[in-house]
């Protein structure tokens, strides 16, 4: 089966109640685990690529692991750009192969978020690639995103019907609670989503799909992990799997998740080194790491999207 975009899987997420997850990708072995996952459980599925890791692992070599995967993986794959910050690096990823893109022009005025989506759609249809833009801001920092609780805001409601029309975007990315990065709450605090901002953007917008960004939850057996063998992560809780299952079963057809996968995989590489201090064959801590994203997404298509059997 060939790379698509999200548009038939966003269809049927919407009409499914349930969502697609997007997982952020960096090397071979998360590639493999999150796809040995949605092989598994029959699960559609995206695999996401930001400006950093392009940087990291190179364009070529990013997408042609990820052709690997399509062929060994009988399920709906979509290659996505993250966070794209400008028009030039959209139009690098479609030229290159990915199928669907994120414009994130949230830190520009209005107007100007508006023009800048509006161009990388007008250049990606034609090319049969999906664009994603986003409305608000999401506080927290991971990657090239770094957005303080200061300069953080809620989605607008009021504001979304007017800029799906006029971009002419397939999905929106909103703010309504959640926080990119893994220090997310501090012990103590209540994080909510704000299913009431949802709801009225839900009105606003029917049939239209929403992404959720920073929705990694902290898992703190991981943190716990990392403490044990040496690392020094404050205490941090992310927003209940509840909820964003809740989320997942509305208008929420998209749930990005990075910062779960980092913690699964640091912590089993620490606790590997903890007890086999002498080893140095990159397989041998690599492989538990892998099989430990494997069994966090595993974890998140059946606890928060609801995809397994969706395929």
């Amino acid at each position: 089966m060939p790379l698509v975009n999200t548009k038939e899987m966003f269809k049927k997420a919407y009409e499914g109640n349930y969502a697609i997850g997007a997982f952020n990708v960096n090397n071979m072995e998360i590639v493999q685990g999150i796809t040995a996952a949605c092989k598994k459980l029959n699960a559609p599925v995206i695999l996401q690529v930001s400006s950093g890791a392009r940087k990291y692992a190179n364009h070529t070599y990013l997408t042609k692991l990820v052709e690997a995967a399509v062929i060994e993986t009988p399920v709906p794959v979509a290659l996505h750009l993250d966070h794209g910050d400008s028009f030039e690096l959209c139009k690098s990823c479609i030229d290159g192969g990915f199928t669907s893109v994120m414009i994130d022009g949230s830190h520009l005025e209005y107007e100007d978020n508006i023009a800048l989506a509006k161009k990388v759609v007008e250049y990606a249809h034609p090319r049969n690639v999906t664009v994603e833009a986003e409305l608000g801001r999401l506080a927290g920092i991971e990657d090239n995103v770094n957005v303080s609780d200061q300069d953080a805001s809620y989605t607008n409601p009021a504001q979304v019907e007017d800029f799906v029309e006029r971009t002419g975007v397939d999905s929106l990315a909103i703010a309504i609670g959640t926080s990119h990065g893994a220090y997310k709450f501090k012990p103590g605090q209540t994080p909510q989503l704000r299913l009431d901002i949802l709801e009225e953007i839900e009105k606003r917008i029917p049939n239209f799909p929403i992404v959720l960004h920073g929705a990694s939850s902290v898992v703190p057996a991981f943190v716990e992990m990392i403490n044990r063998n040496g690392g020094k992560m404050p205490d941090a809780i992310g927003i209940p799997e509840s909820m964003l299952r809740e989320a997942a079963k509305r208008a929420v057809c998209k749930i990005n998740i990075d910062s779960d996968l980092r913690l699964a995989m640091t912590a089993t590489i620490r606790e590997y080194f903890n007890q086999n201090p002498s080893h140095f064959d990159p397989r041998q801590y690599l492989g538990p790491a892998r099989a430990a994203i494997e069994g966090m997404v595993e974890h998140k298509i059946k606890t928060v999207l609801g995809c397994e059997n969706k395929a």
